[in-house]
This record gives structure tokens, sequence and C-alpha cells, in this order.
């Protein structure tokens, strides 16, 4: 059943909480992606399964939770975030797909006593600076300042709605710029025929952040969505791993 929390900003956030045991995993999802997708859901099955407590939410903006979406930036969706792992007693495993990656590394970031663990799937850290911005020409780059929005195209539908407040606000959110401690066990996911996040980005994140149990796996010929069966099976694995590395302390 999805129920509804007010975040201390006022937005309303919709979330889907399953009970069981601890530490809760916390599924984020991606960019204009909302917690109905086959990720969450194949995830919410494999901890209920399991016995183990599992969070899936919808960030402002995003799925059935309130606010549009052009309205938000990446501090907004931390924030969200923040206050939907805030339902739950303890620490968690934090599994962030995409743009859910990067907001993943901002909880650890900022509440690292929160986080027991994480599994990234194709995280997309300070893409707004590194791959919108940067790959914006001089004429796009006019119109986002003139306009305060330009349209991007997506494989994924209608055209994605950038707008400056996204890129701007973005750039007080970076993880790549300066140091990155991960004091728990970490996998990220990464697939080699991602046409949305490079490999260079996973081996960037790897080379910059610094903690005691890191692993990155390529899986050749996967794409951005990272939800065939196969993918699927190594998502649950890795959280699996992280659990067990997280319960020995």
């Amino acid at each position: 059943m999805t129920e509804y929390l007010t975040t201390p900003q006022g937005r309303k956030i919709a979330y889907h909480l399953s009970d069981g045991t601890g530490p809760a995993v916390v599924f984020l999802g991606g960019f204009k992606s909302d917690m109905e997708g086959t990720k969450a859901v194949h995830l919410e099955r494999w901890a209920q399964a399991r016995g183990q407590a599992f969070l899936r939410f919808d960030y402002s903006g995003h799925g059935v939770s309130g606010g549009a979406f052009t309205d938000g930036a990446i501090g907004d969706w931390y924030e969200d975030a923040r206050a939907a792992i805030g339902l739950l007693a303890g620490k968690v495993v934090l599994v962030g797909s995409s743009m859910g990656g990067w907001i993943s590394l901002l909880i650890a970031r900022e509440w690292p006593e929160k986080v027991a663990g994480m599994v990234t799937i194709a995280a997309a850290p300070d893409f707004t600076e590194d791959s919108m911005w940067a790959g914006f020409d001089s004429t796009q780059r006019r119109q986002l300042e003139a306009e305060g929005q330009v349209l991007l195209p997506s494989e994924y539908g209608e055209p994605y709605t950038i707008t400056r407040r996204l890129i701007e606000e973005g750039r007080g959110r970076l993880v790549l710029r300066d140091p990155l401690a991960l004091g728990f066990p970490v996998r990220f996911l990464q697939g080699t025929a991602d046409a949305d996040v490079e490999m260079s980005v996973a081996l960037r994140l790897l080379e910059h952040a610094t903690g005691p149990d890191m692993r990155l796996t390529l899986v050749d010929g996967a794409d951005h969505r990272f939800s065939d069966e196969d993918c699927l099976s190594l998502i649950e694995s890795s959280v699996e791993e992280v659990l067990r590395r997280a319960a020995r302390g």
C-alpha cells in the first residue's frame, strides 16, 4: 500500500515500506524514474521473501509524489531521500540507480552514521555538471540562461526539461571534487553498453572514493536499464554480499 510523508521542506513523498529485519534496504531511483520500476519492484519481492526490511519511494515531482518535476533539483531529491530514510530505525543499505547513486553518495557523505553499506547501479554522480552542462553547446547554454530551461531528447519517452536551477543547484552537490570516504562495504555495478553513463564514470568513482571494501563489477553488454534477468540476479547477490559484510562489523 502506498503511504505518504511530508518532508521538513513541506513536500509530499509517496513510499512503500516492507517490515522485516534490519538493516533495511533502501532503493533510490533515477532521474525521472519512479518506485514502480523493474529493479525497485524486483528488490522489494526479494526482500519480502527473505524477511528483510525494504523501502522504495518517489522523489518529489516523480511518480505519485507531490510537486512538479521541473521545480526539483538534486538537493531537493536528496532532502526527500533523507526524509524517507528517516522513517527507518537503525542503519540502512542504500541501493542507488543512476541519479540514485549520486543521492546515495550524498547521504553517505552527509549522514555516514546511518549507512551500513551501498550498492550502486550505473551511478551518475555529478551528471548535471559533467554530462549535461559539459555537453551543452553554446546555443543551449544561451537558451538555458535566457529562458531558464532547455529540452534534451530521451530514449525513454518525451524530452527531458532541464532547468537552469537543476544545473546551478547541482554545483553545490558535487561529490567527485572533494574527498569522498565510504567506510562500509560498497559494490559499484556498471554495464559496458550503457549509453547514458559511460564506464569512465564508474572508474572515476572507484578511483576517487576511499574505503576499506569497494569493488566495481562491469557487465559486458548491459545497458543503462540493467534490468534483464542476469543483471537483476547480480543486484540481488551484491546486496546480499554487502549485508553479510556489514553484519561482520
